[in-house]
């Protein structure tokens, strides 16, 4: 799109307000919001905003960021303000204030990985699986854990407000172009999963910041909460955002031939295998995380891959010709959607360079295996504190993201993790303050 064109389609729809939207490295959504007046400024890159007030970017002394549009990512937001009309957004890019790209801007890592994977002939599509909860708020609006639902996955009876809430999300999703494949009711109370057709992996990211944001606001609507946290509720599934994803050279899906599954596709399945504890601090972000990824409720813990089974790490659903894809089910969608999907093409790929061999298809369910086969599997880090080790060393991790991100990335979650070991938790007093 041209710059003229937006501002025409704004000026025809009574936009008033265009919100400049980007991604700290944690992976929260920010945004600077520009009136109608400001819309040509804000759309040629002229608009700087303070990086030193956002988590990972710059220090105080190099404070001067610069917003760049992408703008094929133009999109009228699907509701009304009744006092300021409507309002529209567009994804940025970080810029120096020269003119470069920002080493820290996780849009442009993920970017800068696609280009490797260009440079190689590839091309990556990602299909995101995104899961999440809706619970109720209390009298004064603030979210609460409090479920007002019994229905579990693939429920049909409507029993809540959560129905209504997940079908407006999706209306509102498809008014901005989502092609929506599926949406139901989890397995959890209150847990509902929404699945999107794959595309290009920089669209797909783009996709899950703007899926994010579009949940929580038709849930605030509703008067819900929204969590993406991946398990609020102790005893019941935790929300997962599994990752389908293949490579194709032009249109050509490179993960099939005639036989199945192409040997660059078991070599990619490999190369996740071989790397994936190193990027799980990514994938897997928070604290919180560790909490899912235990045995028993569904999130896989076992570094393995099968063809249909769903306790390894990786599986390769039933699908044939440009369909055929594998899926990564450990992410959770707490996690930096541009960082993850840079990580796990970079994994990918690595398996392809070095011909790494998955080994053969686990057919068994893992959770069944008898203790002497067990033993001899690996599994995804059991902590954020181990997962953060891995990371530190983890050469693929430092190439997909650069420096500047890892770095600021590990300094930021070992804060987080000090933080956590160094709190009395309620568990700690329900357990042992009377007996001790």
């Amino acid at each position: 799109m041209e710059i003229k064109e937006i501002i025409n389609i704004c000026n025809e729809n009574d936009v008033h307000y265009l919100r400049l939207q980007f991604t700290d490295i944690l992976g929260m959504n920010k945004n600077v919001e520009v009136p109608s007046s400001q819309f040509e400024k804000a759309l040629s890159g002229q608009c700087y905003f303070d990086g030193s007030s956002i988590e990972g970017f710059a220090r105080i002394e190099e404070s001067d960021m610069l917003l760049v549009p992408d703008l094929d990512t133009f999109q009228i937001l699907p509701w009304s303000d009744p006092v300021y009309g409507k309002e529209a957004r567009i994804m940025c890019d970080i810029f120096n204030p020269d003119g470069t790209p920002y080493e820290g801007c996780a849009r442009g890592a993920l970017k800068r990985m696609l280009k490797k994977a260009a440079d190689k002939g590839y091309r990556m599509m990602v299909g995101p699986e995104v899961e999440f909860f809706l619970f109720q708020r209390d009298g004064n609006g603030q979210p609460t854990i409090k479920t007002h639902d019994r229905g579990s996955y693939f429920d049909l009876t409507p029993v809540d407000r959560g129905e209504q809430a997940r079908r407006r999300i999706v209306e509102d999703l498809e008014k901005m172009g989502f092609e929506i494949e599926a949406s139901h009711h989890e397995v959890a109370p209150a847990q509902h999963e929404i699945d999107f057709k794959y595309s290009e992996a920089l669209r797909a990211a783009d996709n899950i910041c703007t899926f994010r944001f579009v949940v929580r606001k038709i849930a605030m609507d509703h008067n819900l909460h929204a969590t993406f946290m991946p398990k609020p509720i102790y005893g019941e599934l935790g929300s997962g955002m599994h990752a389908n994803q293949s490579l194709f050279r032009g249109e050509e899906n490179v993960f099939v031939d005639g036989k199945g599954l192409s040997q660059e596709a078991l070599w990619y399945i490999g190369g996740l295998m071989h790397n994936i504890r190193g990027i799980t601090a990514i994938t897997n972000p928070l604290i919180n995380s560790y909490k899912r990824l235990v045995p028993g409720y569904e999130a896989p813990t076992t570094i393995a891959w099968a063809r249909r089974n769903r306790s390894p790490l990786i599986r390769v659903p039933e699908a044939s010709g440009n369909s055929t894809r594998i899926e990564l089910r450990s992410p959770d969608p707490s996690c930096n959607p541009y960082l993850a999907i840079a990580c796990i093409l970079a994994a990918g790929l690595e398996g392809i360079e070095n011909k790494r061999d998955p080994g053969s298809p686990l057919a068994e369910n893992i959770y069944k295996l008898d203790e002497e086969r067990k033993r001899g599997l690996v599994h995804l880090p059991g902590s954020l504190a181990e997962a953060l080790d891995e990371f530190e060393n983890s050469n693929i991790a430092k190439e997909a993201l650069g420096g500047h991100i890892h770095t600021n990335f590990l300094r930021a979650k070992r804060a987080e993790w000090s933080e956590y070991i160094l709190r009395v938790h309620p568990w700690e007093t329900e357990q042992y303050l009377s007996r001790y």
